[in-house]
Parts: structure tokens; sequence; C-alpha cells
């Protein structure tokens, strides 16, 4: 904006007239500033109707989930063990007793003064765990006790982790622990060697069996216990597919046998029914707040009042729930208690009809929420019209975005244009200001000279 504190020489009201004008000029701005802040409005009316659509479009896939339905709660009797059930358990009551835990063997090496000093050069470690045989080759590498672990941890596949233990004997007290990966007696090493390196080979060889001079072997174990009196061992203390759909954890070993309890849980697939309903009438809420119309309110409007896409989200999403059916014994909401409000459109449970069609028809309201033409997989689609990536939502953005920059490349034109035409008022008016004020300096001068020539007619 330019400086116009110059003007005012002639006595003129110019610098007011000046500022008048840019404020007239100025309006223009105003007008296209309230065109942007409408279009920015509507473009956070619509991420806040895109999340909401969005919020209810994950709680349709969670009812969606065959899972979300026959769940079973499980409840162990003993700290000894503990056990998780998927949707295909079937509910029962198991006699448990642990008898052995499955451990991991060991191979403690004898002691060594140092575990920096490199034991022969080189050569091939060959170790074979469960019938296979893996080679690392220590060729131009370290030998010592910190080389071989590092070499042995460093490798994903060969069977057996390695350390150090200070033991404390003078002269020999540092011992090289060899630990399988995994528990079992199938996980145990039954052979190692090492090709190449006599000196290493003499110290790491192992050839099955006990313990020897050079190496004490602490055995692998197998788990073991019994299920209902059936005998069950496991390589590992994670034992699957023995009781169907449960993952039974060992802890420790029990001296009489614990209970294992399954039931079938119906307040899992309940609370994934009523997070459902309450997103959708969440949803409602939000096309509600945003498309409202006040009624002698000095700002009546909404954001997206008499908005299409809006609109298109409530009634879309509406046939979508309408249109829901178990297609094989055409179970529906209204059905299992879940009916509309004739006045708000909102969704209700009638919680004892609810309850009683998840305990009593579990299937039939399964198929109804999870089938392909039920509640989750109709919902889901629907909303994804809406949110995916240049769906709807993203060219309705796209567009404001563009009307958005368009504004504000127009916004700047028009203040450009603003600024030269009150500079060009300005140099006018400063011209003028020169003129009036020599004008009345002139004036000024041809007075005292009248005045000077009456003086001396008069005397």
């Amino acid at each position: 904006m330019a400086s116009i504190s110059s003007l005012g020489l002639s006595g003129l009201p110019l610098s007011d007239l000046l500022n008048n004008l840019r404020t007239n000029e100025s309006q223009v701005l105003n007008i296209i500033q309230d065109r942007q802040k409408a279009a920015e409005t509507k473009l956070s009316a619509y991420s806040k109707l895109k999340d909401s659509v969005a919020s209810f479009q994950k709680a349709a896939q969670a009812v969606g989930k065959a899972d979300a339905f026959g769940a079973i709660a499980v409840k162990s009797g003993s700290d000894a063990f503990s056990a998780t059930a998927d949707a295909t358990a079937i509910p029962g009551q198991y006699s448990i007793q642990v008898d052995k835990l499955a451990s991991a063997q060991t191979l403690v090496y004898a002691g060594q003064a140092d575990r920096t000093t490199d034991i022969g050069t080189g050569g091939t470690l060959k170790i074979t765990v469960n019938g296979t045989e893996h080679s690392l080759d220590l060729t131009d590498k370290g030998t010592s006790l910190n080389d071989l672990v590092s070499a042995i941890n460093a490798d994903p596949d060969i069977g057996v982790n390695a350390t150090i233990v200070n033991d404390g004997t003078p002269g020999s007290q540092y011992r090289l622990l060899l630990t399988s990966r995994e528990t079992g007696t199938q996980n145990a090493a039954t052979n190692i060697t090492v090709d190449g390196n006599a000196e290493l080979d003499a110290f790491l060889g192992y050839a099955g069996g006990g313990s020897t001079a050079g190496v004490t072997v602490q055995d692998a174990s197998d788990a073991e216990l019994t299920i209902n009196g059936i005998a069950v061992t496991s390589q590992s203390n994670t034992i699957e597919n023995v009781i169907d759909g449960v993952k039974l954890t060992l802890n420790q070993t029990t001296t009489s046998a614990a209970s294992l309890s399954l039931t079938r849980d119906d307040s899992v697939a309940k609370k994934a029914v009523e997070d459902f309903v309450k997103a959708y009438n969440s949803l409602l809420d939000t096309v509600g707040t945003l498309t409202k119309y006040t009624v002698g309110a000095d700002n009546p409007s909404s954001p997206l009042t008499g908005d299409s896409l809006a609109r298109s989200v409530q009634t879309r999403m509406r046939d979508a729930l309408s249109g829901a059916i178990d297609s094989v014994n055409g179970t529906t909401l209204s059905k299992i208690g879940i009916t509309t409000d004739p006045k708000t459109g909102k969704l209700n449970i009638d919680d004892t009809k609810l309850t009683k069609a998840l305990s009593e028809d579990l299937e039939n309201v399964k198929s109804l929420f999870t089938g392909t033409t039920g509640v989750g997989a109709r919902v889901d689609q629907t909303a994804e019209t809406f949110t995916r990536s240049g769906g709807l939502f993203s060219t309705a953005t796209d567009g404001l975005n563009k009307t958005i920059s368009d504004i504000k490349k127009q916004y700047d034109a028009t203040a450009d244009r603003i600024d030269q035409r009150m500079e060009t008022y300005r140099a006018q008016f400063t011209q003028l200001d020169s003129m009036v004020s020599q004008m009345n300096s002139l004036s000024s001068y041809l007075s005292q000279q009248l005045s000077a020539l009456s003086s001396k007619s008069s005397k």
C-alpha cells in the first residue's frame, strides 16, 4: 500500500479521500475472502463427514468378521497353564495335568583362560539339528570364544544360540554355552564338527549322547501332560491342534489335574453389534449437524446445508442397512431387535430380543452380519465408494481445493490491481495538492499586492 502522508499541503482533505477510496475498493476483497472461508469451511465439513463414514465402515468390518460371533471364554483353574480359544473351539470342560515342561538342550564346554584368543584358524563349523546339517564358514574370521558367539548368533539357520559364562575358576573361567533355539528333543544338536580346523574341532566336537570330558550336556526334554486322562507329548510348551481351536501354554508342572473351562461368550458379538449401531447413529448426528438449517438464526445455514454428497451418504447408508438380510433364513435387523426410529432415523436396540437371538439363533445372526448380502459387507462396500482414494469424498475435496486455490489467486490479482489503482490516485492527488498549494500561494501573494496598492492610493 503506497504512502499518502505527503498529501495535505493544499489544505484539501485528500488523505481522507484516498483512504475512503481504498476502503471502497477493498470491499471486493472482502467478498472474495468470504468465498474462500466458505469453501474452507465446507472442506473441513467434508473431512468430518468422511471421518464419521470411515468410523462406521470400521464398525461394519468388525461386526462382519466371523470370529466376532461364537467367541469362547476361557477359564484356567491353575497358574500352571493358560489358554486362548478362537471361534472354532467347542465349549467344554477339561482336566489337565502337566507332568513335564519342554526344555532346550544346552552344551557347556570346558573352561578357557581367555575369550579373545583364536582357537586354531578358519574352518567350517557344522551343526546337525533335527536331521539337518547347517554350516558356518569361518574362513578369514576370528575363532576366539567372542568371535564364535558373534558368528553363531548372527546365523538365523544354525539352530543354536551361543553365550559365554564366567564361572570364576582361575585359568579356565570362560565357558562357552550352546543352547538350542527351540525346546524339545527333536531340536537338540546331535552332531557338531569343524572341518579344516583340528584345534577348534577338538574343542567344539560333539557326536551326540551324554556328557564327555570336554562338554557337559543338559538334555532337551519334551512337554508331557494329560488331557482328560489322554497322554500328550509336545516339543514346545505352546500346544496347538490338540483341543480344537485352543492354544495351550504350559508354565509349570502340577502334582494333580486342574480344570480348563471353555464356555460360549456372546458378549463379544453383542458389543460388536452395539458398536455398529452406535457408529451409525453417530454418523446420522454428524450429517444432521453439518446440514441443519436454523430458521431465524443470523446464520441459518450449516456448512453442508443442501449438499448433495451429504444427502447421498445418509440415503445410501440407510439403503445398505434396510437391504441387509440373511440369505439362508431371511433374518433381518428388526427380527433380532434392531429397529429404526421413524422420527430420527436412528437405530434402537431391544436388548432382551438381541440377547435371545444371540443365545438361541447364533448362526442366523452371524449370517446376517457376516454373509455376502449381510450388514457388514453391504455397509463396507457402500462406505468404500465414499472413502476410497478416488472416491466421492476425494473427488469433492479435490474440487474444493482447486476452488480455494483459484480464489487465492483471484484475491492476489485483485489486491494487486487495487494497489496499482491507488497508486494512480495517489499520483493524481499529489499533483492536485501541489497545484492547489501553488494557486493558494499565488492568491496570497496577489492579495498582499492588492492590499499594498490600496494602502498607497488612500494616502
